[in-house]
């Protein structure tokens, strides 16, 4: 995992957003410092508008950066994430980040990168993509949902897919589609599992790349309400490979963590 770069709170501006399910979009922003330093598994915080109300920022993963623009999929949860979903490309918003860490380099000596995620985790996996496949890594996505209408692949291939409830795909976790297919995956040489989604998803899939030793990072989510380790609204407990447990910020230790640190 790696540390950012320098933060910056930027004016910018909506260039467009569309509707990829009834719930959740992909907004795009042109602000090029961001896009410029930022990494895959970075987020930022934004505020949705210039008003009080909402109070707080709401942070987002970086879904993709390329040309001084970069991109947010952003699902419906509440009151902020609705106002910035219907808000018109054209309106400036202010935007801080790029923040927290970032997964690994794709330097380490393995052949394919296996992206797990469910629901809104697959946020992140598109630019990690990008940049797994630059560096000419093998790319498996294996997402999950509770259903057909929650599974979230936009701009992610080779995608196999799991539902709770069997409407698409494996019919359970993705953690189980990860069982069923890492025998044909690991085939092609050595893998490395990336994760991003719910706490008990991730604990899951944590604890069967323990089980299996294989290499797994994750990108935990919190609420986070500034961003860079004021409030401390987003402390989590991990193993401190010490013995024990430990607190960290995931703002400013993560959101990426070693899997084999999850607890």
């Amino acid at each position: 995992m790696h540390e950012t770069n320098a933060i910056a709170d930027s004016h910018a501006t909506i260039t467009a957003s569309r509707h990829i399910s009834p719930d959740t979009s992909v907004i795009r922003l042109s602000c090029p410092h961001i896009a410029r330093t930022a990494r895959p598994g970075n987020f930022v915080n934004v505020r949705v508008n210039g008003s009080t109300q909402p109070l707080l920022r709401r942070p987002f993963s970086i879904h993709n950066a390329e040309n001084g623009q970069i991109e947010l999929m952003v699902k419906e949860i509440g009151r902020g994430t609705e106002i910035l979903c219907g808000t018109e490309p054209g309106t400036e918003l202010m935007v801080l980040g790029p923040l927290g860490n970032s997964f690994s380099d794709p330097t380490d000596s393995f052949s394919t990168a296996v992206l797990v995620s469910g629901g809104i985790g697959t946020a992140p996996m598109r630019f990690l993509e990008k940049n797994m496949a630059a560096a000419g890594k093998k790319i498996v996505n294996l997402i999950g949902g509770r259903s057909q209408k929650e599974l979230l692949s936009e701009g992610l291939s080779n995608c196999r897919l799991a539902t709770d409830d069997g409407s698409l795909g494996l019919k359970g976790t993705v953690v189980d589609l990860l069982d069923k297919e890492l025998s044909n995956i690991t085939a092609d040489g050595a893998v490395k599992i990336f994760g991003c989604g719910p706490t008990p998803m991730l604990k899951a899939l944590a604890s069967y790349c323990r089980q299996h030793g294989l290499c797994c990072e994750v990108s935990l989510e919190s609420v986070m309400g500034c961003g860079f380790g004021i409030c401390y609204g987003c402390s989590v407990e991990i193993a401190n490979p010490e013995g024990g447990t430990k607190t960290i910020l995931l703002c400013r230790e993560g959101p990426v963590i070693d899997g084999a640190l999850m607890v």
